[in-house]
């Protein structure tokens, strides 16, 4: 889903009224709304899937009600919780000239949260974990074979997939690849460990 000539931007974020200045950081949810539909729509596609069986005897009216969820969730997630929640917002333009661009934007430029940290945490934790659900999905009807729930699950996996994409790439910076990221990671991690050993010796 996200292809094409990613010619990312770093970018001041959002419209004037967006900039009301900084918050403490608080525990409390400022967005109860955006928290609560952040994990509604994907939380209630996941038991749609599940509990399907029992709702309804109709193949067709479990998949559309659980793609309608999915889409509910790729839209709500991408254009408003990201941006209330953690100060995140990525999207894809194409230029005059016909090439597609990807930008992914945090409000402070450097992908730090903007909300509280009950919000940050309840926006990752619904990020992560519902891809990685319907990743299991997958898995489970290859080995069951169960064909028909297949487009299912692997739009599932598309749209979820795609908003996690792109708000680790908001807040990691746009112009960071996850090359780069698992580079300079495994080399830290083999800096600490030479370290370490030296310390001992």
């Amino acid at each position: 889903m996200l292809t094409g000539d990613t010619n990312e931007e770093d970018v001041s974020l959002f419209d004037a009224e967006e900039d009301t200045g900084r918050r403490s950081k608080k525990s409390n949810i400022k967005h109860p709304v955006a928290s609560f539909f952040h994990l509604f729509f994907r939380v209630s596609a996941i038991l749609v899937y599940l509990l399907c069986g029992i709702l309804s005897s109709s193949f067709i009216a479990c998949m559309v009600t659980i793609i309608l969820l999915l889409s509910c969730d790729f839209w709500t997630v991408k254009n408003i919780s990201g941006r209330l929640m953690v100060g995140l917002r990525w999207w894809n333009q194409v230029d005059d000239d016909g090439q597609s661009r990807w930008v992914f934007e945090s409000r402070d430029g450097t992908g730090k949260q903007q909300g509280s940290d009950s919000e940050s945490r309840i926006f990752w934790l619904g990020l992560i974990c519902c891809p990685i659900i319907w990743v299991i999905f997958v898995f489970s009807n290859l080995f069951a074979f169960r064909v028909k729930w297949l487009p299912v699950v692997i739009m599932g996996v598309v749209l979820q997939g795609a908003n996690l994409y792109g708000y680790v790439r908001c807040k990691v910076g746009g112009k960071t690849s996850f090359k780069n990221m698992a580079t300079n990671y495994f080399g830290r991690q083999f800096i600490k460990q030479t370290l370490s050993k030296e310390e001992e010796s």
